[in-house]
């Protein structure tokens, strides 16, 4: 799907133009042209890029191939941008895919192109039919809108994922179960997905704010620098929470192994407290009714009951003795 919008001075807001009008639009400077390419195949994406626009071959292929981390290429009269868009898995919230959006900034035109439906380009298209200022003011501040509605899908992911940080320490105190660990793990993917699109796209807004690019007005850096703070402190807070998840794997294995020593102590204690049992009743042999040759001195009522009485007795004096020592 091409998705396009058209302002000129005075001039109502257009869209639905046709690829064959473009050429056209292009040579009025004070207009702008905005031409969103979604889902559309490569074959009908090309030839507009490369014939109507003009840009350079390589550039083209590195927007259609949507394998590339986020980074701003200077070509001159046009600027090339790649950011990345999150989204939650709707299976696994835990889960974080990644979308590309490629950006070509001209002079009087901004060309984005992705693969799949993204939430900020629908909400920026809404929003330029109901407000001229997205449009009216340059398509360099359009770009501003553009990534500044995509850099704020950023912070609710980054507060479910706080969320459920929170939930995991709790179970991690409270029940220890596997799928707890399989959580923090999950985590810690999402996490490390977030950290690789936010440090490099936190350059390609530095670059922005600071770099001098001809179709960049100086007066609109401000806007970037104010998305770059952003894009600080939210790698600022990706980092705090890795470390908070790598704490709370960290509390996890100690609960696991305090678990376990605590299972390994009671069977110590009950292998202990039966040890002079098994003594006492394999040296006797316990053959008090039928003693060959008869024991009578040993198998007597008083061998019987002092044998039962020491079998009974020595679990609870070493259960005592242990409890003394506080090694229960």
């Amino acid at each position: 799907m091409i998705n396009t919008f058209y302002y000129s001075p005075g001039n109502e807001l257009r869209s639905d133009i046709h690829p064959k009008e473009f050429a056209s639009l292009l040579q009025n400077p004070d207009s702008l042209l905005w031409v969103d390419f979604s889902g559309e195949p490569d074959e009908s994406c090309e030839p507009i890029l490369t014939g109507i626009f003009r840009f350079h071959p390589l550039a083209v292929d590195d927007a259609l191939e949507e394998t590339h981390t986020p980074k701003v290429d200077d070509w001159g009269e046009y600027i090339y941008i790649v950011l990345n868009a999150l989204s939650p898995e709707t299976e696994d919230p835990l889960k974080l895919e990644m979308h590309e959006l490629d950006i070509f900034l001209g002079r009087n035109y901004v060309v984005t192109h992705h693969d799949t439906p993204l939430a900020a380009i629908e909400k920026i298209h809404q929003a330029c039919t109901r407000d001229t200022r997205y449009t009216s003011q340059g398509p360099d501040h359009l770009l501003y809108k553009l990534i500044d509605e995509l850099v704020g899908e950023y912070m609710p992911i980054m507060e479910a994922l706080d969320d459920q940080i929170d939930q995991v320490e709790d179970e991690v105190l409270t029940k220890a179960a596997p799928d707890t660990m399989e959580r923090i793990f999950a985590l810690k993917r999402s996490l490390l997905t977030i950290r690789r699109i936010i440090t490099p796209q936190r350059e390609v807004l530095n670059k922005l704010a600071r770099d001098d690019y001809q179709v960049v007005d100086p007066r609109d850096r401000i806007f970037f620098r104010d998305i770059y703070d952003h894009l600080v402190r939210l790698h600022d807070l990706n980092e705090s929470m890795r470390d908070l998840v790598t704490s709370a794997l960290d509390t996890y294995l100690s609960v696991i192994n305090n678990r376990m020593n605590e299972v390994m102590k009671t069977l110590t204690i009950i292998t202990t407290l039966f040890m002079p049992l098994t003594f006492v009743v394999g040296f006797f042999g316990m053959n008090f009714f039928a003693a060959e040759p008869a024991q009578l001195a040993w198998t007597s009522n008083i061998a019987f009951y002092a044998t039962i009485a020491s079998i009974l007795a020595l679990p609870g004096l070493m259960f005592w003795w242990m409890r003394k020592r506080s090694w229960l």
